[in-house]
């Protein structure tokens, strides 16, 4: 059993990490500095330019750089840091390097595992294995050093029997990169399209293998998606084992990404406008309505569909309507341009399951998309820190375990989405029936739990093999069941267990005055 935690340590260790929250997002408000002593490309939080380096070594002019093409860049690059030029990347630099050396994976061959040909690709019963091959040895140096730049890294890809050539490959992630050092494992992004346009797998053209940051049961971006798209569109997501020049890298979580194929999934059609609310404390990305200039939303928004002036027009449009009309009339104001019971739905599964990177602390880290008939819908983004005590940079509330209050949020008015739609009875009440169904569902653990034993079934071998992953064997075995004290980025940390937060949290809710009186849809 772990130990349990005394008060007064605990009291401390909340201290410490509520003063790095406010330090963050005193940080995060500085103005901008891209370039020089900045904390990232554009500074940290918002939208953050990729360095543009491939129209620069592009000797050959096929739009992407060959190996010799990105050994020039790769020296550009290391002069211009010798320099103190050119965007750092984010975050707290020293933390990743920091960390010990670790050794070489198990050997793995497609003669080891399993095919699955014909069966879906994010099958939640199905581990498949991905065989990456590099042309260059030092492959993750390179991947390194062509972080947050718009360089791709080809490799060949081998799975189900089957190969992809020129499979671009680049580290994703912001946290989840910068704390993580050298021969760990860092979330990778795959484009099968890099070079071949009709090149897919399983119908995706890209997909991203996250490295489970901060999560050591591996558990919380499955169960999360998995329960969220029972009331919203969101991504898909299951796990595959990644070999890496014929060494494993252990288990990742294969999580659809927010493209074209998923908005076609959702929506049947592939039209609209997307926009990525990129991950910031106190991001100011809560719909706020910030004046006509769309060059202040440009800098909040990242918008990852033909830059439209008319889709910009629309974003501003919602904004202003959400925060101005009289809130008598604002769901007639708001049905043509918003899915209002989706936007409910979105916070009610981020405050029941309490997602510490989403909209309710941080303002951010979701997604927006415009269908075709001009409506706004509200996509999650990352859910590696649910199930979680509440907190982290945003600022959180001061409360006892999960107790976090269903309304928390609902007077802020920089959370427009929240304090607008639930000022409104009937939405009030709509939120709050969402409430009492997620928690009442989705929060027993005799349904909960024998899912997170099965996917752990599933992957647990290959964990335990794998000298890369982040957190140690004995955190996965347990986080399901017992609380642990844990180290994040972000200093100490107490992170409950699962089954814990099930409990508790639903307990918590079902037994709220307001929830108690809900009616649940």
């Amino acid at each position: 059993m772990a130990p349990k935690t005394k008060p007064a340590a605990m009291k401390l260790v909340r201290s410490m990490t509520f003063a790095f929250s406010l330090a963050l997002s005193a940080l995060a408000q500085a103005p901008n500095n891209p370039g020089r002593g900045g904390d990232g490309p554009g500074g940290m939080g918002g939208v953050q330019e990729e360095w543009k380096l491939v129209k620069q070594f592009d000797k050959d002019n096929d739009k992407r750089l060959n190996a010799a093409e990105r050994k020039a860049a790769r020296e550009f690059i290391t002069n211009e840091k010798a320099a103190g030029r050119g965007p750092r990347r984010p975050g707290f630099r020293g933390r990743g390097e920091s960390q010990e050396p670790v050794g070489l994976g198990p050997k793995v061959t497609p003669a080891d595992v399993k095919s699955f040909p014909g069966l879906p690709l994010y099958d939640l019963q199905t581990l498949r294995t991905f065989f990456l091959e590099f042309e260059n040895a030092d492959w993750e140096k390179e991947l390194a050093d062509f972080y947050h730049t718009d360089v791709e890294v080809p490799a060949t890809l081998t799975v189900d029997g089957k190969t992809y050539r020129d499979v671009g490959v680049h580290f994703r992630g912001a946290s989840s990169f910068f704390t993580v050092g050298e021969g760990r494992k860092r979330s990778l992004n795959l484009s099968f399209d890099f070079v071949h346009p009709a090149q897919q797998f399983g119908g995706y053209r890209t997909m991203d293998l996250l490295n489970s940051h901060t999560d050591s049961t591996y558990l919380r971006t499955v169960l999360y998606t998995q329960i969220a798209r029972e009331y919203i569109p969101a991504a898909k997501a299951n796990y595959v084992r990644v070999v890496i020049n014929g060494e494993s890298w252990g288990i990742y979580v294969n999580s659809q990404q927010f493209n074209k194929e998923f908005v076609k999934d959702w929506f049947g059609a592939a039209q609209g406008a997307r926009w990525k609310v990129p991950g910031s404390p106190r991001g100011r990305g809560g719909l706020s309505y910030l004046g006509e200039n769309t060059a202040e939303y440009k800098r909040i928004y990242e918008i990852k569909t033909k830059d439209d002036p008319a889709a910009w027009a629309s974003l501003i449009k919602l904004c202003r309507l959400l925060e101005e009309t009289p809130t008598e009339k604002l769901i007639e104001v708001l049905t043509p341009l918003l899915d209002i019971h989706g936007a409910l739905k979105f916070l009610a599964l981020e405050n029941v399951l309490i997602n510490n990177d989403g909209y309710w602390i941080r303002s951010s880290d979701y997604n927006l998309y415009q269908d075709a008939q001009g409506r706004f819908h509200i996509i999650p983004h990352d859910a590696n820190e649910t199930f979680a005590y509440p907190g982290g940079p945003g600022g959180g509330p001061r409360v006892e375990g999960v107790e976090l209050d269903t309304l928390f949020g609902a007077d802020d008015k920089t959370k427009p989405l929240l304090n607008r739609l639930l000022a409104v009875d009937s939405l009030r009440a709509s939120y709050l029936g969402y409430v009492r169904d997620i928690a009442t569902k989705w929060l027993d653990w005799n349904k909960l739990g024998p899912l997170a034993r099965q996917y752990q079934a599933l992957i647990a071998n290959d964990v335990k093999a794998d000298v890369h992953k982040l957190a140690t064997f004995e955190a996965f075995t347990r986080g399901v069941a017992e609380d642990l004290d844990e180290r994040s980025f972000r200093g100490p940390r107490r992170s409950i267990s699962l089954k814990k937060f099930a409990e508790q949290r639903r307990a918590f809710l079902l037994n709220h005055p307001q929830v108690k009186e809900a009616v649940a849809p």
